[in-house]
């Protein structure tokens, strides 16, 4: 089957609308927020995207039955990358991790009771969530297989112990998606390969012993709740907390992450666009050594490998959000789009830094803050170490393979 990039006109008229409202009303609500707090608060969230519901930009990834655009994932690479030409915007456009990978993984595994107690409120911007699976060491990280939440059977439900850590979104979320382990025995078509099995709780913030130990510093502050550690100590929670079936969470994972990395990958390169445009503007304006600084080699040098960067981060977003869209796994492509766009867009940010100068570091461009929120990208969502160590395992499967 032939892959087709072009873009159907209401596509276009779509993303020109994005455009317009984010230059508009996004970006001085970033000037704004930079100057002062450095990060969003709810307050500035319901405002933005009371706005974006008004400019009928509201919600690209959700499902137009619950409100949405019901964009595809192609349609996605297009809006969100237009979205994420402000730190805000993906905010603004309620297309922002957690949220966005949260209700897409609630639209697919959820019941119908779940639906309207969590999906439906989340969906319309009316509360947060957040995803809790991350651990302090020893516990998951990059390998899932540590994970060390317990869930224990009880004659009403679960109960819930454990600890949770740099957890996005939690301080103020209605709820978390928690990932547990609930059977240490045998290996199941739902299990993580290492013998044990994980299951998804649905857990409202106000359960007793669910509760927030600290907030974590760290380099980006982009994030409305910011990082939390969580702590879960006899915490119960009913059978209908269970989200999809007990033993399936990992496979239930897989749901959620394939398209989350990528939706990622779509809102940085906008911010990475952002930074570009602001280093061309400044060096064809600012002259150095009797000329400008665009005509200047070196300062050529670093435009053109932008312009590279982003030209190819772009195609292998396209390409991974048709794979995802013709209903394959895009396990690869979405790895491969990950790691070579996470890295991409730091050399973006930093090459538009160094163009730029002092006024690159200075608060009087953006950009500082942007090189702080895009550098952990390239441990989110799977560090790019993991990511070749899975591109390389499959290829050389492939070989093997091919070889017997």
């Amino acid at each position: 089957m032939a892959i087709d990039f072009t873009l159907e006109p209401e596509l276009i008229e779509l993303r020109e609308r994005t455009a317009e409202f984010v230059r508009s009303v996004v970006l001085p609500a970033e000037e704004e927020m930079l100057r002062g707090p450095g990060a969003p608060d709810d307050a500035l969230r319901r405002t933005l995207q009371r706005a974006a519901r008004e400019a009928g930009v509201f919600a690209p990834t959700v499902p137009e039955d619950l409100g949405g655009l019901g964009l595809d994932l192609r349609g996605q690479s297009v809006i969100l990358d237009e979205a994420g030409y402000s730190l805000l915007g993906p905010l603004a456009l309620h297309c922002a991790a957690p949220d966005e990978g949260n209700m897409l993984l609630l639209e697919k595994v959820a019941d119908a009771a779940q639906r309207d107690r969590f999906l439906k409120p989340l969906a319309a911007g009316d509360v947060r969530s957040c995803f809790a699976m991350t651990e302090p060491a020893p516990g998951a990280g990059s390998d899932p297989s540590q994970l060390a939440t317990a869930a224990r059977r009880t004659d009403g439900g679960w109960v819930l112990d454990g600890r949770k850590w740099f957890i996005t979104g939690a301080d103020g979320a209605a709820f978390a998606i928690v990932m547990a382990r609930t059977d240490a025995g045998a290996d199941t078509a739902g299990g993580s390969g290492s013998g044990m099995e994980a299951t998804m709780f649905l857990v409202p913030a106000d359960t007793p012993g669910f509760r927030i130990v600290r907030h974590v510093p760290s380099l980006d502050q982009g994030f409305t709740g910011g990082h939390c550690e969580i702590e879960l100590d006899g915490c119960e929670v009913g059978d209908d907390a269970v989200l999809g079936a007990v033993g399936k969470g990992f496979a239930y994972a897989q749901v959620r992450l394939a398209p989350a990395r990528l939706t990622h990958c779509m809102r940085w390169l906008g911010l990475a666009r952002h930074a570009h445009d602001l280093a061309l503007s400044y060096a064809a304006e600012r002259t150095a050594f009797g000329s400008r600084l665009g005509e200047l080699g070196m300062v050529q040098q670093q435009l053109a490998d932008n312009e590279i960067d982003l030209a190819a981060s772009r195609a292998l977003i396209r390409e991974a959000a048709w794979t995802l869209d013709q209903g394959r796994s895009g396990k690869h492509e979405s790895s491969v789009t990950k790691t070579f766009t996470a890295e991409a867009v730091g050399r973006i940010v930093d090459r538009a830094v160094q163009v730029c100068g002092a006024l690159g570091i200075s608060g009087d461009l953006p950009l500082s803050a942007y090189l702080r929120e895009v550098r952990p990208f390239r441990i989110y969502d799977g560090p790019s170490e993991t990511h070749r160590w899975s591109i390389a395992r499959r290829a050389l499967r492939g070989i093997q393979g091919a070889s017997r």
